[in-house]
């Protein structure tokens, strides 16, 4: 069995090495013109993977197309709006998209296991941990996870929002040596792929690349997710230290074999703790601590855990060790991070020094609201 690389991959050329990778389908790719499920579309892309698993590789597909795969049994001529019918064209379509997964794997010899996950599933380290059990043991299987959204359930509070981001998620849950994101254009351009003279960019290094590109197209009807939300799984995943490739399903082949199409965006951080990674984009915070200049110097430029003395207000209804933001006395948020006290505790607690809370509250009163191993800093986006 190829090993897991213990470094992230710097060169687009050696992927086809890797042991472990993540492939993400919209439903963009696996539909029709009118919005309905294509099998040969599916098959297409399933003929690559089964290849890649049959020299001795991992994949891991996050697949969108539920909602999509339910809209013709339900007679929906368009995507649902409203979250019920979304959640009932989902119930009705995920089993026939699994279906058409069963059987274009099994012809090649592979079995799949369905995946459905929530955000609840990665805010909640305990659920975090089983999701990453199931998933590795599934691999030494053989056996090729299938991933989508929970859509039955999931509701507007809880849920990903698109499945572009999940799949940044997911691989980090996997320790994935790479991630390739399939869409309906071949890769970022310069502009709108339409308009005369955008240009396709071949390779992004880091945030700077991007400056000046337009990226405000929507995405297409059947799917949720725009250039926009793409690039925020990017970030998700090259911050962690996982390479993503950008391109079209109808380019998957050529792309795990590390050929010159998409965009490659090269990784910009190293791994991280699955602890930070789930606080920085999957936590749903309980509340806000906010902190005034000193404080934020401190844990900004010095890396230092915070202090009671330098929060001034506390808003909203957490216990000890539930994710909450920190903010500037202007409300920007600069981290996350678990907080040490409940809601109720807090107010007796801002503005003192923990040699005082040590001696007015006894001791236990004297450690940090929130310590630096649980805090992680929120990059701002420009």
């Amino acid at each position: 069995m190829v090993p897991v690389s213990a470094a992230p991959l710097t060169d687009r050329r050696l992927l086809p090495e890797v042991h472990r990778v993540v492939v993400k389908v919209g439903s963009s790719s696996l539909t029709d013109a009118d919005g309905k499920l294509d099998p040969q579309r599916l098959r297409a892309l399933v003929d690559v993977l089964a290849a890649r698993v049959a020299s001795g590789h991992q994949v891991v597909l996050v697949s969108s197309g539920a909602i999509a795969a339910g809209m013709d049994p339900l007679g929906l001529p368009r995507r649902p709006r409203d979250l019920a019918t979304q959640q009932a064209a989902a119930s009705v379509g995920q089993g026939l998209l699994v279906a058409h997964y069963t059987r274009a794997f099994a012809d090649h010899g592979l079995r799949v296991g369905q995946v459905l996950l929530t955000a609840d599933d990665t805010m909640r380290r305990g659920q975090y941990r089983n999701a990453q059990r199931a998933l590795d043991r599934l691999l030494d299987l053989g056996i090729v996870p299938i991933i989508n959204e929970n859509d039955t359930v999931a509701t507007d509070e809880i849920r990903f929002g698109d499945n572009d981001r999940l799949a940044a998620l997911v691989s980090h849950l996997v320790h994935a040596d790479a991630m390739t994101l399939l869409t309906d254009v071949d890769g970022l351009y310069t502009g709108p792929p339409s308009h005369p003279g955008s240009e396709r960019i071949a390779q992004v290094r880091g945030p700077g690349d991007l400056d000046g590109i337009d990226v405000s197209a929507k995405g297409s009807r059947v799917g949720t997710g725009g250039m926009v939300t793409k690039l925020e799984s990017v970030a998700i995943a090259t911050a962690s230290g996982i390479p993503v490739v950008l391109t079209s399903a109808a380019q998957v082949g050529a792309a795990l074999a590390g050929q010159d199409v998409g965009t490659w965006f090269a990784a910009t951080g190293r791994r991280t703790s699955t602890r930070l990674l789930w606080l920085a984009y999957a936590a749903r915070t309980r509340g806000r601590l906010v902190l005034d200049e000193g404080a934020v110097r401190a844990v900004v430029e010095r890396g230092k855990s915070l202090l009671p003395a330098g929060v001034t207000a506390a808003e909203g209804d957490f216990h000890a060790g539930d994710p909450v933001e920190l903010v500037d006395a202007n409300g920007v948020v600069i981290a996350r991070g678990l907080v040490a006290y409940s809601a109720e505790e807090v107010p007796d607690l801002l503005g003192h020094s923990t040699s005082d809370l040590r001696a007015e509250l006894g001791k236990g009163y004297d450690r940090e609201l929130v310590h630096r191993d649980d805090l992680v800093l929120v990059r701002r986006r420009h």
